[in-house]
């Protein structure tokens, strides 16, 4: 018996063997595979399915994230220009109250010159005063000894007095 012309009853006996092989696997093999293979295609569907979902809300939320970032910036922008606005109303306050209260201090100090200026004039007009007297005591008691010098140099004063009212 050669293997490459084979016998009629080793044929038949081939065939049998190999008819229930076929009728074993396709009655216990094949629906256990079959079902093995549909369950992992049912698996595979499924996760691309979820992979396209959590692609989609991923992209979702990058979206989302963007224009949280965007508001956020925008609010960012917002506290800093209401800051920024703040702080120039409180310098322009500060410098309003800094010059008016220089202004106070200028006047004060003005009222303070003016009245210690007027209490050496004042004052030096009372000392010119008591010097004017002192020196015109010791000029009338030298240079009048009577009475006519006496009447003569008040018709001098008189006389000095009516030129000086009179306009050049």
């Amino acid at each position: 018996m050669s293997l490459i012309t084979p016998d009629f009853g080793l044929l038949f006996w081939m065939v049998v063997i190999f008819g229930i092989v076929f009728f074993v696997l396709a009655k216990f093999g094949f629906p256990v595979i079959t079902k093995a293979v549909q369950t992992r295609s049912d698996h595979i569907a499924d996760s691309l399915k979820a992979a396209d979902e959590a692609q989609a809300r991923l992209s979702n939320l990058a979206q989302e994230q963007a224009r949280m970032i965007e508001e956020a910036r925008l609010e960012q922008s917002r506290i800093l220009k209401e800051a920024s606005e703040s702080r120039e109303r409180i310098i322009a306050h500060a410098q309003e109250d800094a010059a008016a209260e220089a202004a106070k201090l200028l006047d004060h100090a003005r009222v303070e010159i003016a009245a210690e200026r007027e209490s050496a004039i004042r004052d030096i007009r009372r000392q010119v005063a008591m010097i004017s007297v002192e020196v015109a005591e010791k000029i009338v008691r030298k240079d009048l000894g009577g009475e006519a010098d006496q009447l003569a140099l008040l018709d001098r004063m008189v006389d000095e007095a009516e030129q000086a009212r009179k306009p050049n």
